[in-house]
């Protein structure tokens, strides 16, 4: 564990680092948490910090109170404001608003969600401005679930007691 104020690392394998300002670049890690981190063409586990940049990297898990994700893939994005950039997300959940341009999400959910010619599997907002492609809506997540949850009961007859 590695525990300062400021920390700037380029081309290591990491496990885990704490700092007040960290700056990571070429390089893998575990987990990071901090103030203020930045990563540049990393390979992340896990990234909390209040204020979270990641530029051409690939994430398990961030979580922070301003996310930007530029050119990169997460599996899940958290956080009071996310933006998307270029970028691909499974799971995105914001606390406030998400700024998704030209990028690729699976589930997304924010109360304002501004985006620019951007694809979803499902969207859930209370206001959306711009340009969403999404798979389903309202009326198709309803039938999915009821084909779903029908399906499943319907197995759950012949399962052995």
């Amino acid at each position: 564990m590695i525990e300062s104020k400021a920390k700037e690392i380029e081309g290591e394998d990491l496990e885990f680092i704490e700092a007040e300002f960290v700056n990571i670049k070429q390089s893998s890690i575990r987990a990071v948490e901090g103030g203020h981190v930045e990563l540049q063409q990393v390979g992340a586990l896990s990234i909390d910090g209040e204020r979270v940049e990641v530029t051409q990297s690939a994430s398990a898990v961030i979580h922070g109170g301003n996310v930007d994700i530029n050119q990169s893939v997460s599996f899940i994005a958290a956080g009071n404001t996310i933006g998307l950039n270029y970028s691909f997300s499974a799971l995105s959940l914001a606390r406030d608003s998400a700024t998704v341009n030209r990028s690729a999400v699976g589930v997304i959910g924010a109360l304002e969600v501004h985006a620019e010619n951007t694809s979803a599997i499902m969207l859930i907002a209370n206001k959306v401005e711009g340009e969403v492609t999404t798979i389903l809506d309202w009326r198709s997540a309803l039938a999915l679930g009821a084909v779903v949850g029908g399906a499943l009961g319907f197995l759950s007859l012949f399962r052995r007691r």
